[in-house]
C-alpha cells in the first residue's frame, strides 16, 4: 500500500479498532487505552503513515513547553494528587513533542509566587497551567501572558476574566452552596464554625473565597439568624491546632456544625476524636487519604471531592491540543463533578 493512500479507515481495519479510536490516537485525545494506542502506533510505523500535521511537526522541529505553576506540598496533601495528573498528561503530550515543566512555589509566601512567575516566563513557555492562589499577582502574571500571546489554563479555581483558554475544576461558588446544604441537612442552624487556614502574613492568598461566599449565601437564605464564626488555624504549627480549637469551642459551647473549605479537614480530627459526646456535624473537601480515614471513622460527616488529578491531566491535554493542532477546547469552563462521599461509599471511590 502506498503511503500517500493510507487512510484512517485502513488503519482501523488493520488494528481492528474503530475509526473514532484511531482518530483519537492521531489527535492525542482522551478515551484511548494504552493497548489501543500501541496498536495504532505499530501499524502507523509499519505503513510509514504520517498525517500531514505530524509531517509538519517533524519538519518544524519546534519545541513546545507547557509550564505548570504548582504549590509545594508534603506527601499526602492535595497538590500531590494534582501532580499525578500532570505526570500523566506530560507522558501523553511528549508523544507530540510537547514538554511539561513544573515551577513550584511556597503557597504561603507571595514573594515566592512572584519569583515562580518570573521563572515561568524565563522558560519561554508555549502555554501555562496554574491555580490562582494569589489573586492580584495572578492577574499581573496572566496580563503578561496575554501580552506575549501565551495561552493559559486555570485548574482548581479561576478568576473571572475573559482571557483564559480553559478552566478545569469545580464550580466553586456552587460547591460552597452545596457544602452548606449538606452541613445543615435541610434544617435551621443557629451557629456554624468555619475553620480556615492562616495563610500569608499579608492576607493576599484566599483561594477558597468563592466557595466561602456560596456557603454564606446558603446560610443567609435558609438560616438568616445563624451566627457564622471564622476560626483560623496554622497548618505549619500542628501542635497548636488542638489548643486553638479547645479554646474556641469552650467559648462557643453551642456550636455543633463545622465546615472547612479547603482540603485539610484532617487537621481538626485529633480534636474531634477527643469530643465524641459533642456529635459534631462536619463537612470538608477532597479525597485525601487522611480525610477519607476521618470520614470512615465517623469523625467527618461528608466530603466533597473534585478529582484534581483529572483537572491537571485534562488541562495539559487541552493546551497540547491547542498548541499542536490549533483546536480550541469545546468548552471554556469544564466543570468537574462534585462527588459527595460518606463513610458508606468512600471505600468505592
Amino acid at each position: 500500500m502506498e503511503t500517500k493512500k493510507t487512510t484512517i479507515k485502513d488503519i482501523a481495519r488493520l488494528t481492528g479498532l474503530s475509526k473514532g479510536t484511531v482518530d483519537r490516537v492521531l489527535h492525542n485525545r482522551e478515551g484511548v487505552s494504552k493497548k489501543s494506542y500501541a496498536k495504532v502506533m505499530e501499524v502507523i510505523k509499519d505503513l510509514g503513515y504520517e498525517p500531514n500535521v505530524y509531517a509538519s511537526l517533524l519538519a518544524q522541529k519546534k519545541e513546545r513547553v507547557i509550564v505548570v505553576l504548582l504549590p509545594k506540598y508534603e506527601p499526602g496533601e492535595f497538590w500531590e494528587l494534582t501532580e499525578e495528573g500532570i505526570i500523566e498528561g506530560a507522558d501523553s503530550s511528549s508523544n507530540l513533542g510537547v514538554k511539561v515543566a513544573k515551577v513550584d512555589y511556597d503557597q504561603y509566601d507571595i514573594e515566592s509566587f512572584r519569583t515562580a512567575c518570573s521563572k515561568a516566563l524565563a522558560l519561554e513557555p508555549s502555554g501555562v497551567v496554574l491555580a490562582p492562589m494569589f489573586r492580584n499577582e495572578t492577574l499581573v502574571f496572566v496580563d503578561k501572558l496575554n501580552t506575549l500571546g501565551i495561552p493559559f489554563v486555570y485548574i482548581d479555581t479561576k478568576l473571572e476574566t475573559n482571557s483564559y483558554l480553559a478552566y478545569f475544576g469545580m464550580p466553586t461558588y456552587q460547591s460552597g452552596y452545596l457544602c452548606a446544604s449538606i452541613l445543615a441537612d435541610e434544617q435551621q442552624v443557629d451557629e456554624v464554625a468555619m475553620i480556615r487556614i492562616q495563610r500569608d502574613k499579608f492576607g493576599k492568598s484566599d483561594p477558597t473565597i468563592n466557595r466561602r461566599e456560596g456557603f454564606i449565601d446558603y446560610i443567609a437564605e435558609h438560616s438568616p439568624d445563624c451566627s457564622l464564626h471564622n476560626l483560623f488555624i496554622d497548618p505549619n504549627k500542628p501542635k497548636e491546632i488542638d489548643a486553638t480549637l479547645e479554646k474556641f469551642f469552650a467559648e462557643h459551647p453551642g456550636i455543633r456544625y463545622i465546615a472547612m473549605f479547603n482540603s485539610r479537614i484532617y487537621l481538626i480530627t485529633s480534636f474531634l476524636a477527643k469530643h465524641p459526646e459533642k456529635n459534631y456535624r462536619v463537612v470538608g473537601f477532597d479525597n485525601l487519604a487522611a480525610n477519607i480515614k476521618a470520614l470512615k471513622s465517623g469523625l467527618v460527616t461528608c466530603l466533597i471531592a473534585q478529582r484534581p488529578e483529572d483537572q491537571a491531566r485534562r488541562a495539559i491535554s487541552a493546551l497540547t491540543d491547542y498548541l499542536v493542532f490549533g483546536h480550541e477546547p469545546s468548552s471554556r469552563d469544564n466543570f468537574m463533578p462534585m462527588d459527595i462521599l460518606t463513610r458508606y461509599n468512600a471505600e468505592y471511590y
